[in-house]
């Protein structure tokens, strides 16, 4: 009982990791499975789970983590600008804890943007269209990681 309680926590953090980038939130919750799995026993069944888990969130990742970059190509931005946008997530991260990554982010494509165009107005329609296919990343991963704990939760109640 006391493992379930361990993961159960384990995968909550991983969700509020996804919301405030301080620690890789769907990565974690696939951690906190593989853990529940081994601490179980490796009963078929929770392996099943597992897979389940891993699946869902790997899916989450890969399409909430192209989708900032697909939007901000569909508005014109450069590869450049958007690792400018990886640096100064990095940066933020490292300068203000736990809401730096996104302060940085978008400083980051701005900041690119202004040097690469020269046009102000440019910058801001293409931290615009960042901002939001982040959002919409944030969401897909965040949702990705609710459905994943809650096919967990449901198995560990079973278990």
């Amino acid at each position: 009982m006391t493992i379930d309680l361990l993961v159960g926590l384990l995968m909550l953090v991983g969700l509020v990791g996804i919301v405030i980038p301080f620690l890789p939130g769907l990565p974690l919750i696939v951690v906190a499975a593989f853990v529940w799995v081994v601490a179980g026993g490796s009963d078929m069944g929770q392996w099943v789970v597992f897979i389940i888990v891993a699946a869902i969130s790997v899916a989450a990742m890969v399409v909430g983590s192209a989708l900032p970059a697909r939007r901000a190509s569909g508005a014109g931005t450069s590869g450049w600008v958007l690792a400018a946008g990886v640096i100064g997530l990095v940066v933020g991260a490292v300068v203000i804890p736990i809401v730096g990554a996104l302060i940085g982010w978008p400083l980051g494509v701005f900041v690119a943007e202004v040097l690469r165009t020269r046009h102000v107005a440019t910058a801001v329609a293409t931290t615009r269209a960042t901002i939001v296919g982040m959002g919409i990343g944030i969401a897909i991963q965040f949702g990705g990681g609710v459905m994943a704990v809650a096919i967990w939760a449901a198995a560990a109640w079973r278990w």
